[in-house]
């Protein structure tokens, strides 16, 4: 099935600060990428008053398991050759569709402060992805969620619940800048489905030094699936390690019996 520059117009309208989005540096973003994709089809969704590039990659194991929505970290895209491209082109091979998506970015030099506003620009994306995935008949959908998109995809969850979704797996969770901490702790408590949070032993010191208080928060919440994972040498963006973060998430995910 070839999805390649299709429009999927998915009308879901979320009050977000959209003049503050850098659309133009997204489309300069998808220029550069779309015509390189090996693995996966472009697919333009819709949502609001803003087209984005996703990459929708198809299990060859039929019937899939379920589909996994990858959201890259702060200011990349959704080929990014580091924690994004590497999940969205294995899990495929074992039984998960991909759908990676471009988050909303700033200019380059923006720190997480700069992005908290628009957080919920982030939402009707969120919303967009799930949507179209359920066009496709899929009906069991994780997130897969690193560093900025981890801050964005909670913010989804703690504003509309994660009824939605089958499972949230956060890589590189908390991260921050230096003198920027966490506007508010990540809603893990009130989290229905299980969480995995995988992060590297030379990860950001923000997402070190928060983990415990993540694992204890994830603890309330009850879920005995959820886990928490340290990759040994790993740094934030897991240079070197991708077989690593592949094993652990595929291990986690199938652990779930979904």
């Amino acid at each position: 099935m070839t999805l390649r520059a299709s429009i999927v117009c998915l009308g879901f309208a979320v009050a977000a600060p959209l003049a503050a989005q850098d659309l133009d540096r997204e489309r300069r973003l998808a220029d550069e990428i779309v015509d390189s994709i090996m693995d996966g089809d472009a697919v333009t969704l819709h949502a609001g008053q803003v087209d984005f590039l996703s990459i929708y990659t198809e299990s060859e194991t039929l019937p899939a398991r379920g589909a996994a929505i990858i959201l890259h970290g702060r200011g990349f895209h959704p080929d990014w050759p580091e924690v994004v491209h590497p999940l969205r082109t294995a899990l495929p091979e074992y039984g998960w569709h991909t759908l990676s998506v471009q988050m909303p970015v700033l200019e380059k030099s923006a720190k997480y402060y700069d992005y908290v506003p628009i957080f919920p620009a982030a939402f009707p994306r969120i919303k967009a992805a799930m949507e179209f995935l359920r066009t496709q008949g899929v009906k069991r959908i994780v997130v897969i969620a690193h560093s900025c998109s981890v801050h964005m995809s909670m913010a989804y969850m703690e504003a509309f619940g994660d009824g939605e979704i089958d499972a949230f797996v956060g890589i590189g969770m908390g991260a921050t800048d230096y003198g920027q901490p966490m506007k508010k702790p990540f809603p893990l408590e009130s989290m229905t489905v299980p969480v995995l949070d995988v992060f590297g032993s030379e990860d950001f010191p923000a997402v070190l030094r928060k983990a415990p208080e993540r694992a204890a928060a994830a603890g309330v919440a009850g879920n005995d699936l959820s886990a928490q994972v340290m990759v040994d040498g790993a740094d934030h963006y897991f240079r070197g390690k991708d077989d690593e973060l592949i094993a652990v998430v595929s291990a986690w995910l199938e652990s779930l019996g979904l």
